[in-house]
């Protein structure tokens, strides 16, 4: 029994044991038991992805206070935390404002063109990639995209091919 009573929440505990109290026959004294107050639930949107979350009061006060005014979700503020060790040195000002520009960015592009929005990010890694290169001074290009013939040959070779028959 003991078992199961630890897996009872809080609440239930404290109603059973103001019902306790207030055992009696009358049906509308227990309809006046009280119960500790709950903090209200509120729908907060984040100014960084526009995500909805049910938060607390006092967390969406605690969040603007740990984030310069904003109202940020956690998924949001870990990413945060992560730029700021990631590029050791940044403030939590400087890495909220990286990832806030990351977020409208896909907001804007991401949401409605994701091909896109994927090809502008292979493109930025292609720049990376060549830009690492030429900086070394190396012009044997390792690792980067090459062709070793071209397909035209086997296409028109196929094509010949379908039309014979």
């Amino acid at each position: 029994m003991d078992t199961l009573q630890r897996t009872k929440s809080d609440i239930s505990t404290v109603l059973l044991h103001t019902m306790d109290e207030n055992i009696s026959d009358d049906p509308v004294s227990l309809t006046k038991t009280t119960l500790p107050i709950l903090s209200e639930i509120e729908l907060a949107k984040c100014e960084c992805c526009g995500m909805s979350e049910e938060c607390s009061a006092e967390y969406v006060e605690e969040m603007k206070k740990r984030y310069s005014g904003k109202l940020i979700c956690g998924l949001c503020g870990e990413a945060v935390k992560e730029e700021m060790e990631k590029n050791g040195g940044r403030t939590r000002e400087e890495a909220l404002e990286e990832h806030m520009n990351a977020c409208v960015r896909f907001n804007r592009l991401g949401r409605v063109y994701p091909a896109l929005y994927q090809a502008d990010a292979v493109k930025k890694l292609l720049k990376k990639s060549s830009s690492a290169v030429s900086k070394s001074g190396n012009n044997n290009r390792k690792g980067g995209l090459a062709r070793s013939s071209s397909c035209i040959p086997a296409i028109t070779k196929d094509m010949k091919d379908k039309l014979r028959f």
